[in-house]
């Protein structure tokens, strides 16, 4: 167990781990102020040691101070060892001058021992973004953990408000959590506090600086847009006479029992720490479906000839009906067959029917399993991994739910289904299959799910093989789970659920430990992009509604935006909250349906994308400073709404009213 103490020599705070100490300030002070600022980035250090130790309570206090020609700063720490044997500390700067202090940036430094370590920052570096750094290194954060390099980002940015270094060679790793905040006295409007890592000879700084951020080599860049950053500089203080300004974090220190398991621990503490549960704080779930349900039909439409479905998009964008991924034509034919009753409408069952009859025409290739995935009316297109991947497990779940009542007419859907299955095991079984990225894994579950309707053993086989190789390439996380978007090209939550979701449905058809344990993994990694903190926002659309952010997700590294798509896996992870018997999950899956409800409208539409942080994806993106708070409404392709009746239906199946 790691140990927290007071160097009795230097008055510094440091920790250890079986006898080693691991972790402390650096040598140069405890405290570290910068007063100057050139090329984007600070300069005119200035350092202090602590000068007196006292108790107050469960509190041990140090202090120092810094002296300028205009006075003083005066600077205090404050430690409380906590439950888990988390260490918190408050950390107080106040300037006692008679003049104002100019172009000054405050820090927090943790100096941790090790070579080249392994660095996560939930919904923004996972262990180097290392598949994403394979594709295009200069367009989303890529972090080696050389010396020299540095990844620091805005505390507006992180879903879970923590950094993890993982030594996973001594078999260590140790996290800084921060309370974020904006920054009193700072140049920049809604400028913020930052948080991250700085690389040097045989150590990593865990660092947090009172504006200044930078990744790729760069300092003064924000990650704002979507194959570029962009400048974001002049991040200092001007600390008038009189001020105090105070940083609170929280530090562990602890072994880890496996490479790749570094991000879990704190992953779990940041859940303690924000306690992201309060489900009743917004709206409830018959309102939720009814509303989303109110707005499919406004959906559907009909080309002719049996042609019949769930649009894609707003009629003044186009039509087509599209399987998978943005479109999911194919999620009510198993998510209304559950919703029926709540729902009260008697066109339910012939929307159903006709609508996976028509998606049972789509061609498929015998020999890949491979099919179009979208009908514009005029023709077939399309294709891909994810959504075919998807589009094959609501027809797995619809066939099991139809045939479990006797109202329905499976063939077609269960040759459609059979035809993708062969093709797809084929593919799979083969010696040379060697995918492309986790996107693959969105076969996993419907494989084995078909497997067990069919009685097919070929099916359970491809999906078990694919299931070891992707437990292979991602449980020591030397690449993490990516490939599940479309539009982005690294490591993505949705990379991640493919691999959860075929994990779990493993496990609960075998019961076999390895796959809870599998999926536990690949769960705690989609966790880590759900916002756990209610992100303070500058006017704007958001802040228009008093929008609440916890319970969303960040998208992908590449796409800093927030989105509805937690709302999918919320089931799954209220299930694992049972097989777990960690009540934590449960709770936060409540959160992570109810929440995502807000900003639907009068017409039950929502947008797609919503602004956080500095990022944006379409409107007016020329100004860095104006992208936080905003919302693009404009693209409500068909999956916002999809998901919230697909995941109704899998708390349905459990008998759980989130």
């Amino acid at each position: 167990m790691a140990q927290f103490k007071i160097d009795d020599s230097n008055r510094n705070p440091y920790w250890s781990l079986n006898g080693e100490r691991l972790l402390s300030a650096p040598e140069e002070g405890l405290w570290s102020i910068a007063t100057d600022w050139q090329q984007d980035w600070m300069e005119g250090w200035k350092h202090a040691q602590p000068e007196k130790v006292e108790e107050s309570g469960d509190w041990v206090i140090v202090s120092g101070k810094m002296r300028f020609p205009q006075g003083t700063l005066l600077l205090r720490d404050a430690y409380r060892k906590e439950k888990g044997n988390l260490v918190r500390c408050r950390r107080r700067y106040e300037w006692q001058g008679s003049d104002t202090l100019h172009r000054v940036n405050l820090t927090v430094r943790l100096r941790l021992k090790g070579e080249r370590m392994q660095t996560f920052m939930p919904g923004i570096l996972y262990y180097g973004n290392k598949n994403g750094a394979k594709i295009n290194p200069d367009v989303i954060p890529v972090y080696r953990g050389m010396p020299g390099e540095f990844a620091v980002f805005e505390d507006h940015r992180f879903p879970m408000p923590f950094v993890m270094l993982e030594n996973a060679t001594k078999k260590y790793a140790a996290a800084v959590h921060t309370t974020p905040s904006p920054v009193r006295g700072a140049v920049l409007d809604d400028q913020w506090w930052s948080m991250g890592v700085e690389a040097g000879e045989g150590y990593t700084d865990l660092v947090l600086y009172s504006g200044p951020i930078g990744y790729n080599n760069k300092h003064g860049v924000a990650k704002a847009l979507q194959f570029s950053p962009m400048p974001y500089t002049q991040t200092y203080l001007d600390m008038e006479p009189g001020r105090i300004i105070e940083k609170e974090f929280c530090v562990e220190l602890y072994e880890i029992g496996a490479e790749g398991t570094g991000f879990q621990r704190p992953l779990y503490t940041s859940l303690d720490l924000y306690k992201p549960y309060d489900a009743e704080s917004f709206t409830d779930y018959r309102t939720i479906i009814r509303e989303k349900y109110r707005f499919a039909r406004n959906r559907w439409i009909d080309f002719g000839k049996g042609a019949e479905g769930f649009n894609m998009y707003d009629l003044s964008q186009g039509k087509a009906i599209v399987m998978g991924w943005c479109g999911q034509a194919d999620s009510p034919g198993y998510a209304l067959q559950l919703l029926e009753n709540e729902l009260g409408d008697e066109e339910i069952p012939s929307m159903v029917q006709h609508a996976m009859d028509f998606l049972s025409t789509f061609p498929v290739d015998a020999e890949t399993g491979m099919f179009p995935v979208g009908y514009n009316g005029k023709e077939f297109f399309g294709g891909d991994p994810v959504s075919c991947g998807q589009a094959m497990y609501n027809f797995a779940k619809a066939i099991v739910w139809a045939r479990k009542t006797g109202r329905y007419k499976t063939e077609g859907w269960e040759r459609f289904l059979r035809e993708c299955c062969d093709g797809q095991s084929r593919r799979i079984l083969r010696a040379d299959w060697n995918p492309r990225s986790t996107a693959e894994a969105f076969c996993i579950a419907p494989l084995a799910i078909a497997s067990k309707l069919f009685g097919e053993s070929v099916y359970r086989q491809a999906a078990e093989k694919a299931a070891q190789i992707f437990a292979d390439r991602h449980l020591k996380m030397n690449g993490c789970y990516w490939g599940g978007t479309l539009d982005a090209t690294c490591e993505d939550k949705e990379g991640a659920w493919a691999a959860f979701q075929g994990f779990l449905e493993l496990y609960e058809q075998e019961h076999t430990d390895k796959y809870l344990q599998w999926a536990k993994h690949a769960m705690d990694v989609c966790l880590s992009y759900v916002v756990v903190w209610d992100i303070p926002l500058p006017a704007g659309r958001l802040a228009d509604y008093h929008f609440r952010t916890t319970g969303w997700t960040v998208v992908s590294p590449q796409n800093q935006h927030i989105d509805v798509y937690g709302v999918l896996f919320a089931p799954e992870v209220y299930r694992m909250g049972i097989y777990l018997k960690d009540d934590r999950l449960k709770k936060l899956a409540r959160v992570m349906y109810r929440s995502c409800f807000q900003l639907t409208n009068a017409y039950g539409s929502q947008g797609e994308q919503l602004q956080q942080t500095n990022f944006a994806q379409r409107g007016d993106m020329s100004n860095v400073h104006k992208l936080r708070g905003g919302y693009s409404e404009g693209w409500t392709v068909f999956w916002i709404t999809a998901h919230f009746l697909n995941a109704a239906a899998k708390f349905e199946e459990m008998n759980v009213i989130p």
